[in-house]
């Protein structure tokens, strides 16, 4: 499986629509008869009521896959187009559908789901910010997209930071673009802010600021076992680590830079589950850009063929047995 996707094949699409369907094979087959799309945030916030009823619960495992599938192929690309694994494949796509599929939670439409949009959005430019010589605008951008981000779903406020992290790795200090990019971000508030005010609900505004209250999230341990599937995935992040780390002065500077905020990224997701809101797991969607990038990094360089084959099967049959055994 990983030997077919290290090349740069467009045939390799198919076999990434054949695995999407594959690991949600258990869920299909025990479609639930209540799927509600749980992405209400933007619409709360808006003040604008929004029928979680809208979709079936097949169609709402099916528009939730078709979406994965274009931010694999939307994030494989620029991956490739950067050169950040060094070789073109379709590895990170590969990695991205499956971590997109470790747990039956990740396969409905939600609100980090549509975030991941943004995620992959936030990588591109973050690629920019090393690129060009004025990083001004593109910081404003990031503020944008951290703001719109924040309107659907809350927590990924915490990924503004990622901003200012980005900062401090690619470019010398300028208080200008650090500035720019805090301005993005109040932009968007200005926007809401206005909105509220036109429509006499200024008092939303407290309903806002009560989502900073911070709290333990809650996990299911009704089925602790279920997240033994993560065994083989932090097997593999961790030889992810010790390959980079090894390759770390051989890479190009922007390669380094890139992995370093990947990192930083993966930090303030798992922070960002500490904010108070209705935490769901699949909160940890938020993970799979960079998380499935470090792992495309190991199972392309990665040299025993038998080793890296089984350790990809046996996450690939964790997913499949651990769904199946849910219901």
């Amino acid at each position: 499986m990983i030997q077919i996707f290290r090349s740069h094949n467009p045939i390799n699409i198919f076999w990434l629509v054949v695995l999407l369907f594959l690991l949600r094979m258990g869920l299909v087959f025990h479609l639930p008869q209540n799927l509600d799309a749980s992405f209400t945030g933007l619409f709360s916030r808006l003040l604008v009521a929004f029928p979680t009823k809208t979709f079936t619960p097949g169609g709402n495992v099916f528009y939730a896959s078709i979406i994965i599938l274009i931010q694999a192929l939307w994030f494989n690309y620029i991956v490739n187009n950067h050169n950040l694994l060094g070789k073109p494949s379709f590895l990170p796509a590969l990695l991205f559908v499956t971590v997109s599929g470790l747990f039956t939670s990740f396969y409905t439409l939600s609100a980090p789901l549509i975030c991941n949009f943004l995620m992959i959005w936030v990588l591109q430019k973050l690629f920019e910010l090393y690129k060009t010589e004025e990083a001004t605008s593109t910081a404003y951008d990031l503020g944008l997209i951290v703001g719109i981000g924040t309107l659907i779903y809350f927590p990924f406020i915490a990924l503004f930071l990622i901003i200012w992290i980005g900062l401090l790795i690619f470019r010398p200090f300028n208080w200008h673009e650090w500035m720019s990019g805090l301005m993005g971000f109040l932009t968007v508030l200005f926007f809401l802010s206005v909105y509220y005010y036109c429509t006499d609900h200024t008092f939303a505004f407290h309903n806002l600021a009560l989502s900073f209250d911070a709290q333990i999230p809650k996990f299911d341990v009704s089925h602790p076992y279920h997240y033994l599937v993560l065994v083989p995935l932090v097997f593999i992040f961790i030889l992810a680590l010790f390959r980079l780390q090894n390759n770390f002065l051989k890479s190009m500077v922007m390669v380094r830079k890139t992995f370093q905020s990947l990192l930083f990224i993966i930090l303030l997701v798992a922070a960002a589950s500490f904010i108070k809101t209705d935490f769901n797991f699949n909160h940890f969607l938020l993970g799979a850009v960079p998380i499935a990038a470090l792992s495309a990094y190991y199972f392309l360089y990665a040299t025993k063929k038998w080793f890296y084959e089984s350790l990809y099967l046996l996450l690939l049959f964790g997913i499949v047995y651990f769904q199946f055994n849910n219901f």
